[in-house]
């Protein structure tokens, strides 16, 4: 005979253990700018606002926020046994250093038409390259800075010339002369290497994988090539004064795909056992 209740009671307990909710592992800073890794058990799906992530087959994953992302997020992680862990995240609220400089050369404020094609034509090559998702998982292992040396700017700081606001700065300067030694903050692979972009002069890209790249700009000089494999702490290449700067220097980016995130949150990363 068909018994209802115990029929019923059977469905509560099977929906029960499909949503059981764990501990979701992850390393890194909710915050703006921030890049998170987490560690899940393989042949996961995890989904960020139903955005499917990438999953190694180690169970690794990746994502990050923007400079002024405000977004409340759902990570969903569905185990291979169809458990669900679920954890709400948003973004802490940052404040960002503000200057403002005056008597810039109409020049350097309104480029050229030539000029304007040729970053265009730069800009179209950094898209595409920001669309490359490899399996690789160097991101994983945490990263180091490019050098030792003084900052002299920050992520998300922003300027104002002769009272216009440009672009957010989406990196950190480090200082240094012509020549001067850049080494690589993780393992990886060589995407893209251009000596001669408009406003970024000697660019380098270097991928740690699931969209994980590493961009070093104004460099004088490249040691590897497009498709070497690097190591972390290798030297691949030499600060410079290439582009539209002021005086040599290193400025090192981050991206997940087209979220630019910040490489100083980035070096608080810690490898998940």
């Amino acid at each position: 005979m068909f018994n209802y209740k115990k029929t019923c009671f059977s469905l509560l307990i099977a929906a029960t253990a499909m949503t059981t909710q764990a501990e979701i592992q992850l390393s890194g800073e909710v915050k703006q700018g921030g890049l998170i890794i987490g560690k899940t058990k393989a042949n996961s799906l995890v989904t960020l606002n139903e955005q499917v992530l990438s999953v190694s087959k180690n169970g690794d994953y990746v994502f990050a926020f923007s400079r002024d992302d405000q977004k409340e997020y759902l990570l969903k992680v569905v185990l291979p046994d169809g458990s669900i862990e679920e954890k709400t995240l948003k973004p802490a609220v940052r404040e960002y250093k503000i200057s403002r400089v005056e008597g810039i050369k109409k020049s350097i404020m309104n480029p050229n038409k030539k000029a304007n094609l040729r970053a265009q034509k730069d800009r179209e090559m950094m898209v595409a390259v920001r669309k490359i998702s490899s399996d690789l998982v160097d991101f994983s292992q945490g990263f180091i800075a490019p050098r030792k040396a003084r900052i002299t700017g920050v992520y998300g700081s922003q300027r104002f010339y002769n009272g216009i606001p440009k672009n957010p700065h989406f990196g950190v300067d480090y200082a240094g002369a012509i020549g001067a030694p850049v080494k690589s903050p993780a393992n990886g692979q060589v995407l893209l290497w251009v000596p001669d972009m408009f406003y970024s002069g000697g660019t380098l890209v270097i991928d740690h994988g699931h969209g994980i790249t590493s961009n070093f700009l104004h460099l004088s000089d490249s040691l590897v090539k497009e498709g070497d494999k690097v190591k972390q702490g290798q030297v691949i290449a030499k600060v410079g004064n290439s582009g539209r700067v002021t005086g040599p220097h290193l400025d090192w980016r981050m991206n997940w795909h087209s979220v630019r995130f910040d490489p100083q949150l980035a070096l608080k990363i810690k490898a998940i056992k």
